[in-house]
C-alpha cells in the first residue's frame, strides 16, 4: 500500500447516517486528510476516482445490481470494510424479510406501484469477502478513527467482544431490565459507552450480537422482568433480524 492510500466511499440500501458520522468525525480529524487520499465520497465530493486501496461500504445488499457493483468493489480494493449496521448485518433494511417483496412494497407503496427488483436484505459479506466492519446505527465517531489509524499502521481493527452490559456496569447505569424495560445489552456488542441505557433506553442491539450470545439467558431475564413476549421480540427483531434467522436458520 503506498504512502497516501486512496480511499473510497460506497452507498447502497442505507440512510447514509453513517457516512455523515465520517465527515462529523474528519471535521474533527483533520489531520487524517494529509495522510490519506480520499477519491469517492457522494457525500462529501463530487470527484470520483476509481482507483483506490480501501473501501468503506454503507449499507446493505438488496437488488442483483448490488451484488454486481459490490464485486467490483471487492475487485479492486485490497481492504473493503464494512460500515454500519445495514452493511454488517443487514441492519433495520432486514424488518422486510419477515415478508414477501411485493407484501411490503404495496404496505409502503400502495398497490398501484410496480413492485421493486428486490431480495431479502443481506449484509456485505453475504455477497463479497469483507475484511473488517465497524458496527453501529450509526457508527461511533471514535471508533472509526481509531480503524482509520489502526489500517494506517498496518494494524488490524480492534472491537470489543463483551456485551454492553459491561459498559453500563462501568458508567454505574441502573439496569434497565429492572425498570420492566426490554433490553439487549446481554448480548450486544460493547463500544457505544451504553448511551442508550445511560438515558433510561433499552438495548436495540444495533451493534450486533457479540460472539456465542446467551439468547436463552436473555429470554428468561427478560421474563422474569414481567416482560411482555411481544416487547421483547419486537426489540429482538429491530436490528437483529437477519443475525438471529443465521443462529436458529
Amino acid at each position: 500500500m503506498s504512502a497516501k492510500p486512496k480511499i473510497a466511499f460506497f452507498d447502497f440500501a442505507s440512510c447514509e447516517g453513517c457516512q455523515l458520522t465520517v465527515v462529523d468525525s474528519l471535521q474533527k480529524h483533520v489531520e487524517l486528510l494529509d495522510v490519506v487520499e480520499i477519491v469517492q465520497f457522494r457525500e462529501a465530493m463530487t470527484e470520483r476516482g476509481e482507483d483506490y486501496q480501501i473501501a468503506f461500504v454503507e449499507g446493505s445488499c438488496t437488488r442483483q445490481q448490488d451484488e454486481e457493483r459490490l464485486l467490483k468493489i471487492r475487485e479492486q480494493a485490497a481492504v473493503v470494510i464494512a460500515l454500519g449496521a445495514c452493511a454488517h448485518m443487514g441492519g433495520v433494511n432486514a424488518l422486510r424479510n419477515r415478508q414477501a417483496v411485493a407484501q411490503a412494497s404495496a404496505y409502503v407503496y400502495g398497490n398501484e406501484v410496480e413492485t421493486p427488483k428486490a431480495y431479502a436484505a443481506r449484509p456485505a459479506s453475504e455477497v463479497i469477502a469483507v475484511d473488517y466492519f465497524i458496527p453501529g446505527c450509526p457508527i461511533d465517531q471514535n471508533e472509526f478513527i481509531a480503524a482509520v489509524k489502526a489500517l494506517l499502521q498496518g494494524r488490524s481493527p480492534q472491537l470489543p467482544d463483551y456485551p454492553v452490559c459491561v459498559e453500563c456496569k462501568l458508567r454505574e447505569n441502573a439496569c434497565v431490565m429492572l425498570q420492566g424495560k426490554a433490553c439487549l445489552g446481554s448480548v450486544t456488542r460493547a463500544g457505544c459507552d451504553a448511551i442508550c441505557t445511560a438515558l433510561g433506553v433499552g438495548c436495540e442491539g444495533c451493534r450486533g450480537l457479540i460472539p456465542n450470545p446467551n439468547l436463552e439467558g436473555l429470554a428468561i431475564a427478560m421474563s422474569e422482568s414481567h416482560i411482555p413476549i411481544a416487547e421483547a421480540e419486537a426489540k429482538q427483531q429491530l436490528f437483529l433480524t437477519h443475525q438471529l434467522a443465521g443462529i436458529d436458520g
